[in-house]
């Protein structure tokens, strides 16, 4: 297909970032090497503590090992790349390179809308279902869920691409702080109707739906942890409190960018929500999961007396 007149294939694309004045952006680069840090040590703390924990080595735990290790990837996707360029005030990056940031941080978010239904049914299974718990939840399906969880994320993140493939064409300067999918459609060479279209229908099955799975399966839990007496019913709405506290902070963001109106890709608030989901909830979800679990703070504090 031929380029509309006056506009050009780009070798490269111009990041706007948040702001031009220095002492902001100086501001910025240590609140988001803050952040960063944070999130760093925080899902890296999780993953070493389960791991060399044996009695931490059950299904809600090895879930909760590959939540962090995907909050590590999907931080690390967006933000080093954020850092560098609030020092050297550039915001200039090839086209490869925003490609592979775009895929990486499709693939990492879709697996972890994956992984929150998994860690939704396997508290249902705890909690509705104890008996069946380890039949259910025995550590080959585990594994098989882990496996079925990034094969269907790569799966969900290639076809759309190779479905509608996008041409950047010049101008080239995007008003967000990373390469992301629905800024990027804004600097096509070709109709982007079609590609939203499909953002859509892939945004419903990797959201909308995964959040409605979770909202049942929680309808469930809570009309068995009721019949809990209170002794039991505190630590269950402890553990599924914490779970579903990251669902509401994720899904609610995540639905709000790619489901809300189209007019808000490239504004100002489409950038802020992306921090949200993107930066700030892989740095609390550690926090979150560390600070509500009675196991690992058990554990921490042990460490450290």
């Amino acid at each position: 297909m031929d380029l509309p007149i006056n506009r050009t294939l780009a070798t490269e694309v111009i990041l706007v970032g948040f702001s031009q004045n220095d002492k902001i952006n100086l501001a910025l680069f240590f609140l988001f090497l803050a952040i960063y840090l944070v999130t760093i040590f925080g899902n890296g703390f999780m993953v070493c503590i389960i791991v060399f924990s044996s009695h931490l080595h059950t299904p809600m735990y090895f879930f909760l090992c590959n939540l962090a290790f995907i909050d590590f990837c999907y931080s690390s996707s967006a933000v080093p790349k954020l850092v560098v360029d609030l020092v050297i005030l550039n915001g200039r990056t090839s086209i490869p390179t925003c490609m592979i940031q775009v895929f990486t941080g499709i693939f990492f978010a879709n697996s972890e809308s994956f992984l929150l239904v998994v860690m939704a049914y396997d508290r249902y299974v705890a909690i509705c279902r104890p008996l069946n718990y380890p039949v259910d939840m025995r550590w080959s399906i585990c594994y098989r869920l882990i496996v079925f969880i990034w094969v269907l994320s790569f799966m969900t993140t290639v076809f759309p691409s190779l479905l509608t493939p996008i041409r950047v064409c010049n101008p080239n300067q995007i008003n967000h702080f990373a390469c992301e999918v629905l800024t990027i459609l804004k600097l096509s060479c070709d109709s982007t109707k079609q590609n939203e279209i499909m953002i859509r229908c892939f945004s419903f099955f990797s959201l909308s739906l995964p959040f409605v799975f979770i909202l049942i399966s929680y309808i469930f839990i809570i009309s068995s942890v009721l019949k809990i007496r209170s002794s039991g019913r505190s630590k269950a709405f402890s553990t599924c409190g914490s779970h579903l506290t990251v669902v509401v902070m994720f899904y609610g963001t995540a639905m709000i960018m790619f489901l809300g109106p189209s007019t808000g890709y490239t504004s100002n608030q489409g950038k802020y929500i992306s921090v949200f989901y993107g930066i700030i909830i892989p740095m609390l979800n550690p926090l979150i999961y560390s600070v509500k679990n009675k196991e690992v703070t058990k554990i921490f504090f042990v460490k450290n007396t």
